[in-house]
């Protein structure tokens, strides 16, 4: 994976405001907020898609999110909040390391996610799920 803005951060090259760290994570603030306490909390392991890290470090991420979560809470006073975390251009990924965003919301501020489900069918859903739990009960490959 090439040298990405976050991959910066973590070689000291540059700065950040962080707010937690430990030997598999980083959390910091982001400079480009969405509402006051917007949080970035990404892995060192270096991946650019959450599907390409390793169980131990997707372990870690979640065992951090939600104490960095309920920090920012308490932090900001938001009594609710976003985690996003996008994978690939096509799902609005800007930088191509693995990242989550913890997005504290104060009414209808800075996000809009314009969500617009449609129905799933029943034959289509039970051939999707299948095809799902057959790929989980593959052998995985080597996330590293």
């Amino acid at each position: 994976m090439s040298a990405t803005l976050f991959g910066r951060i973590l070689d000291g090259e540059l700065p950040c405001h962080r707010v937690y760290e430990d030997d598999h994570v980083l959390a910091f603030l982001d400079i480009h907020p969405l509402s006051e306490g917007h949080t970035l909390v990404i892995p060192k392991e270096r991946k650019a898609h959450l599907h390409e890290l390793s169980d131990e470090q997707g372990a870690a991420l979640g065992r951090v999110l939600p104490r960095i979560a309920r920090a920012v809470l308490t932090a900001t006073g938001a009594t609710a909040y976003n985690v996003l975390q996008n994978n690939g251009a096509e799902a609005h990924q800007a930088v191509f390391h693995v990242h989550f965003h913890i997005i504290p919301r104060h009414g209808r501020d800075g996000l809009d996610l314009g969500w617009k489900p449609r129905p799933l069918a029943p034959p289509s859903g039970a051939a999707l799920a299948a095809r799902i739990a057959d790929a989980l009960a593959a052998p995985a490959p080597d996330a590293r």
